[in-house]
């Protein structure tokens, strides 16, 4: 069983405690990415990143001086958003750690999907960005199928905690073979299902560590889910979908 993440916007550069193990799968696709946003000039990029000027120098900085080959950060280190907080990697216990470097895989819209120990530099690329490249009209048409291809490869079950903006790059093109089951973290609301963006984060950031704490490799253990208060709700949910309500 495998389980799918958005990045987060928020990265950092960390090598003190370890060293990126792995290098990611579609690094080659990433360099022509690199080449191309070298191409572009800091107005461009601003305007493709859609941020303050802060952030864009920033990051313009990042892309001038990167080198995917130095010494780089495992990727479930570098990202700092919300649901990297709830995951509470740093405090795991070894044996976790392991579901984690065997389990989980981290959407990119710079990397296409990594392995949660693949050494990354920081950067500043979503997958909805309105960027061409070459004959691509985007990045979802840059990556094509290489990220589904990638995380079906052996057939297991993916759960997904992803973004709509990263599983698109995988729903696009399931099969009937393939076994996708979305989590969504919601509260009931005058009679409506809504879901929260920041409590959604801090709950999928909950539930990965929950199935690597509980070494959880069935998608029926996953149900038994009660952090933050959360439950699953059978008459809300389906084999696609499995739904957490709020209580």
């Amino acid at each position: 069983m495998k389980t799918v993440v958005s990045p987060a916007k928020t990265m950092i550069e960390n090598t003190d405690c370890y060293i990126g193990s792995s290098v990611p799968t579609y690094i080659d696709k990433s360099k022509i990415l690199l080449e191309e946003i070298r191409q572009r000039s800091y107005e461009e990029l601003k305007e493709i990143w859609k941020c303050n000027e802060k952030i864009a120098n920033e990051n313009f900085d990042r892309f001038k001086n990167m080198n995917l080959q130095g010494s780089l950060t495992p990727a479930i280190f570098s990202y700092q958003g919300i649901q990297y907080q709830y995951m509470a990697v740093n405090v795991m216990e070894t044996s976790a750690i392991e579901y984690i470097k065997e389990n989980l895989y981290i959407l990119s819209g710079f990397f296409g999907i990594l392995r949660a120990f693949d050494g990354v530099s920081p950067y500043r690329l979503e997958m909805q960005a309105k960027m061409e490249i070459g004959e691509h009209k985007n990045l979802y048409e840059f990556w094509g199928d290489k990220i589904y291809k990638r995380i079906f490869e052996t057939g297991e079950v993916v759960i997904n905690l992803a973004s709509k903006e990263y599983s698109k790059t995988i729903e696009s093109y399931l099969s009937k073979e393939n076994k996708f089951i979305t989590c969504v973290f919601a509260e009931k609301k005058d009679g409506k299902v809504v879901q929260k963006a920041t409590m959604a984060k801090m709950a999928r950031g909950e539930m990965v560590n929950f199935l690597a704490s509980g070494n959880i490799q069935n998608e029926d253990e996953i149900k038994k889910f009660d952090r933050l208060g959360f439950k699953f709700d059978k008459e809300l949910s389906n084999e696609k979908k499995y739904v957490f309500i709020l209580e």
